[in-house]
């Protein structure tokens, strides 16, 4: 099967984690022998900014090292001929964080065309910017990956699409694995972007409170704070370490004896069972983990037994002092969440889950191609766990 990806950017993740899953379902599709081309934008916004990195350019040859298989072309979207791209495609995916203009067109290209064609939604603007998203035409789409059931009832209530599907990220064990320490090991990790004011106060509360009351060694890496974020950090008593090419995670986490996860507002508080890429990754590189608060209502996990969740900064305080004090509560952890990450949380089950959802859509498919005015419908949609 050939597939082709229209995404944001696979050569950067500054601020930018779609690509983390992405680049694992590419390398998953290509390790099953299909073809896959991916395209971004040529001055795409999180590459332009990776090229500000000192490192940056380093990083994007290793990078290229890390993913082989990822090999995205650059195009300009006043100049990309578009049916050369679209060419013996047999599956089309278009990410939520591409030009609406490409998108209208894509979808235009599906009503002759023989390829499926899904648009794939990881972030949270369908409840925080509803009217951005509405904008997008979708008319001519099969349908929609949400990563998460809440989006995709979003996608349905709202008229947005007519078949939605949910596909939840996951972790690419490829890079994604435990590595040996190499050396001194500190009390804490915390990898992850300021993050729009949208955490200000659960960052103060969940983890720069609590580390700097038990006195924790550790290193905060990510982009975008602002001067009163770096202060917040070093008055915690943390080393900023700033900007960290995603693929060197697992390194970061191997000189830690645990992480904490602090998802954004809208994901706590209006997105209900969604954990983003970074609770994958972490419980793929087998260290222990303790959450703020989030809801797993879709039971993807099994929180107690996988991480620890911690209800409030007191809490929060209680367990890393616990995880520092009695290493073998964190061993029990770390070996608990990897085994469920390893059974079912892989991009080789997720890809495995998009060719179910590819294979479903088939007869419809045929029918639209008889029929290119007729409309797909699914009044229910179907969820892919």
């Amino acid at each position: 099967m050939k597939v082709t990806l229209f995404c944001h950017s696979l050569r950067s993740c500054w601020n930018h984690g779609n690509a983390h899953f992405l680049r694992g379902v590419v390398s998953e599709l290509c390790s099953r022998g299909h073809q896959v081309d991916v395209y971004e934008p040529e001055d795409a916004w999180s590459y332009q900014n990776l090229l500000r990195e000192p490192e940056g350019r380093a990083a994007l040859a290793q990078v290229a090292r890390a993913y082989p298989e990822v090999r995205p072309i650059p195009y300009r979207l006043e100049t990309l001929d578009l049916d050369r791209a679209l060419d013996g495609a047999d599956l089309v995916l278009v990410h939520e964080w591409n030009d609406r203009e490409l998108v209208r067109r894509i979808g235009d290209r599906r009503r002759t065309g023989s390829f499926r064609l899904l648009f794939h939604d990881t972030h949270h603007r369908a409840v925080t910017a509803p009217e951005q998203m509405a904008a997008y035409d979708l008319s001519h789409y099969d349908g929609v990956l949400a990563f998460g059931e809440a989006i995709r009832r979003i996608y349905l209530e709202r008229g947005w699409a007519q078949r939605a599907f949910t596909w939840h990220e996951a972790a690419d064990i490829r890079v994604f694995r435990a590595v040996p320490t190499g050396g001194e090991v500190e009390d804490l990790v915390w990898i992850g972007n300021w993050g729009d004011e949208e955490r200000t106060r659960e960052l103060h509360e969940f983890l720069f409170d609590p580390t700097k009351a038990l006195g924790l060694t550790g290193t905060v890496h990510g982009v975008r704070y602002p001067r009163e974020g770096v202060e917040a950090v070093a008055r915690a008593g943390l080393r900023f370490s700033g900007w960290l090419p995603n693929h060197r995670v697992p390194q970061a986490f191997a000189r830690a004896r645990f992480t904490v996860h602090v998802p954004r507002r809208p994901y706590a508080e209006a997105l209900p069972g969604i954990p983003t890429i970074r609770v994958f990754e972490a419980l793929s590189c087998a260290i222990p983990l303790v959450c703020a608060p989030w809801e797993d209502c879709e039971r993807l996990f099994t929180p107690g037994e996988d991480f620890l969740v911690a209800r409030n900064g007191e809490q929060m305080a209680r367990h890393l002092r616990m995880l520092k004090h009695e290493p073998e509560v964190g061993a029990a952890l770390a070996s608990h969440g990897l085994a469920t990450i390893l059974s079912r949380h892989t991009c080789r089950h997720r890809v495995a889950e998009l060719l179910t959802i590819v294979q479903s859509l088939e007869p419809s498919t045929r029918a639209a191609q008889r029929s290119p005015a007729r409309s797909l419908t699914s009044p229910e949609g179907a969820a892919i766990e």
